[in-house]
């Protein structure tokens, strides 16, 4: 075990100064950690009886799931974004809606709106308010950069506020909530990019990369013959909520705070100690909601992989997701072709990070 936090995932009392720091959590919370680890592990088997590979693409959606954030796919068609989806509010067993954002779509087509009725009998108009697709556990907002400003800032605010306002009145979303954007980086004409104050409302930006050779062709083969998937359910909203509570109360050592604070602070070009690429590269860094999004990404991943810390490897692995929608490149950059990917893979190799030291 790869701890030197003092903090239980269970408030305990204090230790006397003489006595070794307490790492061992309570019982229950270790019980949730091992059910956890389980979920996870069926989840992923059954998301692969749909989905062919992309197991570092499940993580990272199942890690902002369980930190109730948002994530943000980005991919070319055809990669299964939308299936994938599909098959994760399946096998949660989570109501689902799909947006398809358009040009044309409006606020209201999505929140819901006010509809003027009348009472046969008494001749009395009222009204009432019919629910948009937003209100549902899981949300996919397919295309989300293909609607105008307005629509998408209706969105974020209930990514934000987790409600919705229409008129005087605001309607609270069901729990648990997630947006699941997907976005084309190519054929740009016409669409309405998300500004950068936007895109920091999503947990992560999620790459969906091609299929090996090997996998394309299990692709193929399934779904050019008579394979069938059966999915069943494995968690509820209400198991989803008990786990979901669990992330926040996972201890990490201060180190590991520390790493995450400087490798998010090496991003901004104004710092005092910011390194020459990072002046001539970036225009803007991230800013604090990255380390906060970070180490709750960190402690998931850890419980995810049935550990009851997180680690500075935790970080590592979960700062490309977390870092890339909220690093502004400058022009050199773009003239290089040096992309936000590749400088935050440089300042993971020389950010220093304190060990992770092993506790018996």
């Amino acid at each position: 075990m790869t701890s030197t936090s003092t903090e239980g995932l269970a408030p305990a009392a204090a230790a006397p100064e003489t006595e070794p720091p307490v790492t061992t959590p309570p019982a229950n919370d270790l019980e949730v950690v091992r059910a956890l680890k389980e979920a996870h592990t069926e989840l992923t088997e059954r998301v692969a009886r749909v989905i062919v590979g992309q197991e570092t693409v499940v993580e990272q959606m199942l890690v902002a799931v369980f930190c109730r954030g948002h994530a943000l796919l980005m991919g070319v068609p055809g990669l299964a974004k939308t299936l994938l989806v599909q098959t994760l509010s399946d096998v949660l067993n989570l109501s689902f809606k799909r947006i398809q954002f358009t040009p044309d779509l409006m606020p209201a087509d999505i929140t819901g709106s006010d509809v003027l009725e009348e009472d046969r009998t008494t001749g009395r108009r009222v009204f009432r308010f019919v629910h948009g697709p937003l209100f549902a556990n899981l949300v996919l907002a397919d295309e989300i950069n293909r609607t105008p400003p307005k629509t998408q800032a209706a969105l974020l605010e209930a990514m934000q506020e987790r409600q919705v306002t229409v008129g005087e009145r605001n309607y609270p979303l069901p729990e648990p909530f997630f947006v699941l954007a997907t976005q084309n980086p190519i054929e740009q004409e016409g669409t309405y990019p998300l500004p950068e104050a936007q895109l920091d409302r999503f947990m992560f930006m999620i790459v969906v990369d091609y299929p090996s050779a090997a996998e394309e062709l299990q692709i193929m083969k399934r779904i050019a013959g008579a394979y069938q998937a059966v999915l069943d359910p494995i968690l509820g909203a209400e198991d989803l909520l008990a786990l979901q509570a669990l992330v926040p109360r996972v201890p990490a050592a201060d180190h590991v705070f520390e790493f995450a604070r400087d490798l998010v602070r090496s991003t901004r070009p104004g710092a005092d100690n910011s390194l020459d690429f990072v002046r001539d590269y970036i225009e803007w860094g991230a800013g604090p909601r990255a380390g906060i999004n970070l180490m709750l990404a960190a402690k998931a991943r850890a419980v995810l992989h049935g550990r009851y810390h997180a680690t500075t490897e935790d970080v590592r692995a979960l700062a490309l997701p977390v870092l890339r929608h909220r690093i502004v490149t400058t022009f050199n950059a773009e003239a290089a072709g040096v992309r936000a990917d590749d400088i935050i893979r440089k300042l993971l190799e020389v950010v220093p990070a304190g060990p992770d030291l092993e506790v018996a």
